[in-house]
């Protein structure tokens, strides 16, 4: 499966952000340093930052540069300008955005679909395709749809208001499958309802060619499909990186998001400091033993770092742990002592603990 990221064009789409040109060419790069295939950085047609953007980047990238436009030509030619490797046009597919955002009839929408797609390929460039609301829109429409279009490389069917779990994408993709070969079905995902990366993963079981992701989920309302969820769920379940650079994959996704000044909670999945970080006596006690005890995996796997505290929760069994790494008896009175210490001295990280134990109870 292929993932295409869309933090820079989702996230400058949220409701008081402005991302500069210099921002996001800055974290393209860096995505494709982790490995990501498919960047798409903007929106051309929206004005000069966005054709900057992709311009700079488009030939400069492993990544292949993907330019968003509408299925019309003067959004397509903006795009084709930038010489962006990819085009990328959505149309809307269910009934109530065809009356209520495009103001058109189906027929009007699948003839400027293929329209947009031979214009594209005239032009000797991929187009992918990405059919909004597709999943509240009828089978036999989608299907419609997609053999309208039978030299997109891509066909993404997007839950645009985030309506899906895991349960109707199952069915969806299900009863797609001999319609369109998966290897070129992607799907794109919010996360109104708190299901965007389940659904993500649930379109990975069914096989689909292509995910949309973002680093932390950013995107429009409540966001998309966090991309280092993605690839750790993956990683750790199927043994399947994706193609990413998974040691690089924590560091990267927060220097993206300190260069866009986004921030992210400490206890955030995957990239919050305070999921691999352990204080309590029994937890610490078990990290000393196995760290998998206690932990869904490695955070080293993907660049990330564990962090034992001591302190004054720490409990005599950690205590006894500590001093027999750091080569020292643990009876009884050494461990209340150490305890003691601990105490006064914590919290401290698994260095500091060991150089405590040596400097107070060491020979």
């Amino acid at each position: 499966m292929n993932l295409t990221d869309v933090t820079l064009r989702e996230g400058d789409q949220m409701p008081g952000r402005s991302f500069t040109a210099d921002e996001k060419i800055e974290s393209a790069h860096a995505l494709d340093d982790l490995g990501i295939p498919y960047i798409q950085p903007g929106f051309p047609v929206t004005g000069e930052k966005d054709q900057r953007v992709v311009s700079e980047l488009a030939g400069t990238t492993d990544a292949d540069i993907v330019a968003l436009a509408r299925a019309l030509e003067s959004d397509i030619d903006v795009a084709l300008d930038t010489d962006a490797d990819v085009v990328e046009i959505f149309v809307s597919a269910s009934d109530k955005h065809l009356e209520h955002l495009l103001g058109m009839s189906r027929a009007e929408m699948l003839s400027m679909l293929g329209e947009a797609v031979d214009y594209i390929r005239a032009h000797d460039r991929p187009a992918h395709v990405t059919l909004a609301d597709a999943f509240r829109t009828n089978h036999d429409q989608l299907c419609e749809i997609i053999a309208t279009v039978p030299d997109a490389e891509f066909i993404s069917l997007a839950d645009s208001v985030g309506v899906r779990t895991p349960a109707t994408v199952r069915q969806y993709l299900e009863r797609l499958d001999g319609y369109i070969n998966f290897d070129r079905l992607g799907v794109h995902f919010h996360d109104d309802m708190g299901c965007a990366t389940a659904n993500a993963l649930t379109a990975y079981y069914a096989g689909v060619g292509k995910v949309d992701a973002s680093i932390a989920g950013l995107g429009e309302r409540a966001g998309n499909s966090a991309l280092e969820e993605v690839i750790v769920a993956c990683s750790i379940e199927h043994g399947d990186n994706l193609g990413i650079d998974s040691s690089k994959l924590v560091p990267i996704c927060r220097s993206v998001l300190d260069t866009l000044g986004e921030e992210y909670g400490q206890s955030k999945a995957v990239l919050g400091a305070a999921i691999a970080e352990h204080e309590s006596g029994i937890h610490t006690a078990a990290m000393l033993s196995d760290p998998a005890t206690l932990e869904s995996f490695d955070p080293e796997l993907f660049g990330g770092q564990r962090r034992l505290v001591f302190g004054k929760p720490t409990g005599e069994s950690s205590a006894r742990h500590l001093l027999q790494r750091a080569g020292i008896d643990p009876d009884a009175e050494t461990v209340t002592a150490y305890l003691d210490a601990l105490a006064a001295k914590g919290p401290l990280d698994l260095e500091e603990a060991l150089l405590l134990a040596e400097r107070e109870h060491g020979e």
